[in-house]
């Protein structure tokens, strides 16, 4: 087997802290205590001389990402890399025709009626109430003079999609069976998996068969164990109590590190290297393709802008009156909607939807609902002075920016 540099380089000071640990087991102990692997870089100190270090052992941990020989050529699979990076695959043309999209029933009825006093009164009140620093007399007692109806439609278009991707994944070899050429495995789109109830976001990782290999681990070139970077490979660290020196004030011998100038690596317990986190010891990987289904719902909302005065964000947080639904596995353009920025809305996203999500996705499932958002701007007088609220959705919300009345001493 030829090996890199890093490799190479690797190896050679695995090779080298082995045989030094055979040869200096029994070398560097103090009354019969023992303070990690011995260094045959360190050399003790003398009796009021400041200790010698252990040269840096590399800084090298092993590459990161796998090389790219890592990989087998898996017919079917050729642009898949380690960590993703090769995009969504694009799906089969379908064996049938797809079902032609159907036009929605049409609907006779569009609107309905507005808000009573009453409800817009209550839900003036509830607001008030809310707020600590509110009073509640102009809600209470502030005189109706005008309530406006806006009815505000509200379109959304969901496109249900199911995407494929694949990668290179590996894991530490336990026993795993290894079927890589025992046969060609199925194609991407060919694997089944459980979709979930439409319209529902869900993701699942499968692993492909027939592409699990066995390999040497790359991070440690198959030895299960690295240098300890936080000791440099030494097993030991320089004592923190006299700093290296062996001793504290002048002849006294530093009793942390029993003047040896060292103390045991805490993280290497002494080793010199720890163990190999990628194979966790086990010298050899599991490489395989992992297949990753997303299943996504793309949802695009249209409202129409009324003069109103009331912002288009309050209405993102409230429900309205469903007036129409469609639901097929691709909608056509509402049609015959009285408002022509509805019709023209649905027919601009669904040509959008179905052109931009069938490239790298299967389109499954596409709903398309018109809501009614009331919006009431109610017009009220309140100590001989004019003012204004709105009350939108089906939970009557309250938009009142300028209540006249917003601190706790206000006369009730």
């Amino acid at each position: 087997m030829i090996m890199s540099a890093t490799q190479l380089q690797l190896y050679t000071t695995t090779c080298y802290m082995l045989i030094a640990n055979e040869r200096l087991t029994t070398i560097h102990s103090h009354q019969d205590r023992t303070y990690g692997v011995a260094n045959p870089g360190y050399v003790p100190a003398a009796a009021g001389a400041p200790a010698m270090f252990a040269p840096p052992a590399s800084d090298s941990q092993g590459p990161s990402a796998p090389p790219a020989s890592m990989f087998d050529n898996m017919p079917g699979y050729e642009g898949t890399v380690a960590g993703g990076g090769g995009g969504y695959l694009p799906p089969p043309m379908p064996a049938y025709p797809a079902p032609q999209p159907t036009p929605g029933p049409e609907q006779l009825h569009w609107n309905i009626p507005s808000i009573s006093e009453d409800t817009a009164r209550e839900a003036f009140i509830l607001f008030a109430s809310s707020k600590c620093c509110y009073s509640s007399a102009p809600a209470k007692d502030g005189v109706i003079t005008g309530m406006d109806a806006f009815n505000t439609y509200r379109y959304r278009l969901e496109t249900f999609t199911e995407s494929r991707s694949t990668e290179w994944n590996h894991e530490p070899y336990n026993g795993q069976p290894v079927d890589a050429y025992a046969q060609s495995p199925p194609g991407p789109w060919d694997i089944p998996a459980q979709a979930p109830s439409y319209f529902m976001d869900s993701k699942q990782t499968i692993k492909v068969p027939y592409t699990s290999s066995m390999k040497g681990c790359h991070v440690c070139v198959g030895m299960g164990r690295k240098p300890c970077k936080d000791c440099a490979g030494a097993g030991n660290k320089v004592c923190w109590v006299c700093n290296g020196s062996g001793y504290r004030h002048g002849e006294d011998r530093c009793h942390h590190c029993n003047g040896r100038g060292r103390e045991n690596c805490s993280h290497c317990h002494g080793q010199g290297s720890k163990q190999c986190d990628t194979c966790r010891g086990k010298q050899q990987l599991l490489v395989y393709i992992n297949l990753t289904v997303k299943w996504t719902n793309h949802s695009e909302d249209y409202v129409v802008e009324q003069s109103s005065g009331l912002q288009l964000d309050s209405l993102s947080k409230v429900s309205g009156k469903e007036l129409f639904r469609d639901s097929q596995y691709m909608v056509y353009p509402v049609m015959g909607f009285p408002d022509p920025q509805v019709v023209n809305a649905s027919q601009r996203l669904v040509n959008e939807h179905q052109g931009r999500y069938s490239q790298s996705s299967r389109i499954l499932q596409q709903r398309q609902t018109i809501e009614l958002i009331p919006v009431t701007k109610v017009t009220y007088t309140w100590k001989g002075k004019s003012h204004l609220y709105f009350v939108y959705g089906n939970e009557f919300k309250v938009d009142a920016d300028n209540y006249p009345a917003t601190c706790c001493c206000t006369v009730m």
